[in-house]
């Protein structure tokens, strides 16, 4: 793995994580809000490898070192509406109450929603601590490149 796929996986984790970190914030922030539904982010893996890719390598001379050099890494994927009903709340006189005078507030958990910002924050600090090293590891390359 070289030191430019290090910095793309460790980009890839410190935007996933600070988009996770976004969808848990609004969360929160709309937790009274009626009729909000709970966001739940999806995540997945960058899985670059495919079939042509492995017949590119092959063409190009790399597979003969038995690994092949597709970076991995996670992608924010979007947000699917966590279906689990909100409660309802018989408020005849509120402005967004239905016909039978029930409002449905937000399905929004705060304690499940900061502990997922915590878990965000936690993998933000681990990739930006991937980016702290990749760099000094460059310098002292360079260091040594130098002869010092």
């Amino acid at each position: 793995m070289t030191l430019n796929s290090s910095l793309g996986i460790a980009s890839e984790g410190l935007d996933a994580a600070s988009s996770r970190l976004q969808v848990s914030a609004n969360n929160v922030a709309n937790i009274h809000t009626p009729y909000y539904k709970r966001k739940i982010p999806i995540l997945l893996e960058n899985n670059e490898l495919s079939f042509q890719g492995v017949l590119t390598e092959m063409r190009n001379g790399v597979f003969h070192t038995g690994i092949t050099n597709r970076p991995g890494g996670v992608l924010f994927a979007g947000m699917a509406e966590d279906p689990t009903p909100g409660k309802r709340v018989y408020e005849p006189g509120h402005p967004q109450a239905d016909a039978d005078g029930y409002v449905t507030y937000s399905n929004s958990n705060v304690l499940a929603d900061m502990a997922d910002a915590t878990v965000s924050q936690r993998v933000y600090e681990a990739n930006l601590a991937v980016v702290s090293m990749v760099k000094a590891m460059a310098n002292r390359a360079l260091e040594i490149g130098r002869g010092q």
